[in-house]
C-alpha cells in the first residue's frame, strides 16, 4: 500500500454528510482504513468538537473533507420559482413557506476552517468541487496535509493536478451523493468509473483514487488492476451502526427502490445521485427552477421535516450510489475487512 493514505488497507471512507459524524470516521480509521469526516455542513465550534472526540477515539490518519465552491449570488426570481413550485406540497403538509430559512447552509473552505487544520494537523484533506484559493491551499500543504480533490472529468483531473492536488479522486457517475463536477455544468461529460478511472491514471502523474459504483472486494481488484492506488466507498457504509442515516433513509437502502436511482438538483440546486422518490417524480430529477448550489436546500428542508416526522422519504435527498448490494447491516471494522480482503489478491 503507498504511503500516500498512511493506512494498512486501500479503502477511504466517502465523506457523508447527513449521514454521519465522527465515530463513523474513528471505525474506518481504526480498522486500518482512511475515515473520512464532512465539514462543509459544520460550523467552526462543531467541527472542533467533532475533531476534539477524533483525538482520543483514533491514533490513526483521517481525511477531513470540505467543498470548494464558489457561492453563488442570490436570484429573487429563482427563489420565487422554487417557492412556487414547491407551494402544492406546502399546502399538502399544512406549511406555511415562511418557514424557509435563509442563508447558504454550505460553506466553502475558508480562513477559519484553515486554521482549524493548522490546530488539528489531519493526515489528509480532501476537497470537492475543485480546490480553495492557492494561500488557503498551501496553508493545508503548510500543517503537512496529503491534499485530495475529486475530478469527474480527465480535464478535471488535469487541473488538479497543476493546482496542486496530491491525489485525485476519479469520481464516476455511479458515485452515490454529490458530484464533484467544477469546470462545466455539462452533465454529457461525465462517464462512468471504469471508463473514467484508467483515463486519469493515464493523463496524471499523481496517485489516482476510484470512487463510485465500488461495493465489494471485486469492485476493489477491479480498480487496483486499472491502476487506482486506492478506491473510496461510501454507499455500503450507509447502513453501519456507526453512521447516522436516518430511519427513512435506511429503509430506502434495504428496499428495491435503491435499485433505481437519478442525477437530481432538487435537494441542493447541485447534481447529486440519489434513490428516486415522490418529488423526483413529480418536479424532475433536474428542475429549472431550482436555484444554484447550494440555495435549493433551504425551500425543500421544511418538506423534508415535515414528511420524515410522519415516517416518510417523500422530500428526503436518499442520497446513494448505483450499486447498493453492499450496503449491508454489519460494522464499519467488519466493512472495512471485507472490501480490503482484495488487497490480499492483487
Amino acid at each position: 500500500m503507498p504511503n500516500l493514505l498512511g493506512t494498512n488497507f486501500p479503502i477511504i471512507q466517502a465523506p457523508m454528510a447527513g449521514v454521519q459524524d465522527s465515530r463513523l470516521t474513528a471505525a474506518v480509521s481504526n480498522a486500518g482504513g482512511l475515515g473520512s469526516l464532512p465539514c462543509a455542513m459544520l460550523t467552526a465550534d462543531a467541527l472542533k468538537a467533532e475533531l476534539d472526540i477524533l483525538k482520543v477515539s483514533t491514533d490513526q490518519p483521517f481525511n477531513l473533507n470540505f467543498f470548494a465552491h464558489t457561492p453563488p449570488e442570490p436570484d429573487a426570481a429563482q427563489d420565487q420559482a422554487w417557492r412556487a413550485a414547491l407551494a402544492p406540497h406546502y399546502r399538502e403538509l399544512g406549511l406555511d413557506q415562511s418557514v424557509i430559512a435563509s442563508g447558504p447552509g454550505r460553506q466553502p473552505f475558508n480562513e477559519e476552517m484553515a486554521a482549524i487544520v493548522e490546530e488539528f494537523q489531519p493526515a489528509v484533506v480532501s476537497f470537492h468541487f475543485g480546490l480553495p484559493a492557492p494561500a488557503l491551499l498551501q496553508r493545508v500543504k503548510a500543517a503537512g496535509a496529503t491534499v485530495l480533490s475529486s475530478a469527474t472529468t480527465v480535464e478535471e483531473a488535469l487541473w488538479l493536478e497543476r493546482n496542486g492536488a496530491d491525489g485525485i479522486i476519479a469520481q464516476g457517475l455511479e458515485a452515490g451523493g454529490h458530484r464533484g463536477i467544477f469546470l462545466t455544468r455539462d452533465m454529457s461529460t461525465q462517464m462512468g468509473t471504469f471508463a473514467l478511472l484508467p483515463q486519469v491514471v493515464a493523463a496524471v502523474g499523481v496517485p489516482v483514487i476510484a470512487a463510485g459504483g465500488i461495493a465489494d472486494a471485486r469492485g476493489v481488484t477491479a480498480a487496483l488492476a486499472l491502476g487506482a492506488i486506492a478506491v473510496q466507498v461510501g454507499t455500503a457504509f450507509m447502513l453501519c451502526p456507526e453512521a447516522t442515516t436516518r430511519t427513512v433513509h435506511r429503509a430506502a437502502l434495504k428496499s428495491e427502490s435503491a435499485r433505481q436511482t437519478a442525477i437530481t438538483n432538487l435537494f441542493s440546486g447541485g447534481p447529486a445521485r440519489g434513490i428516486v422518490n415522490r418529488i423526483m417524480r413529480e418536479l424532475g430529477p433536474i428542475s429549472g427552477d431550482a436555484p444554484a448550489f447550494p440555495l435549493a436546500t433551504n425551500a425543500i428542508a421544511p418538506l423534508r421535516a415535515a414528511a420524515e416526522a410522519k415516517g416518510s422519504g417523500d422530500f428526503s435527498p436518499l442520497w446513494c450510489g448505483q450499486n447498493a448490494s453492499g450496503c449491508r447491516e454489519v460494522s464499519a471494522a467488519q466493512l472495512v475487512k471485507d472490501l480490503s480482503h482484495a488487497e490480499e489478491r492483487v
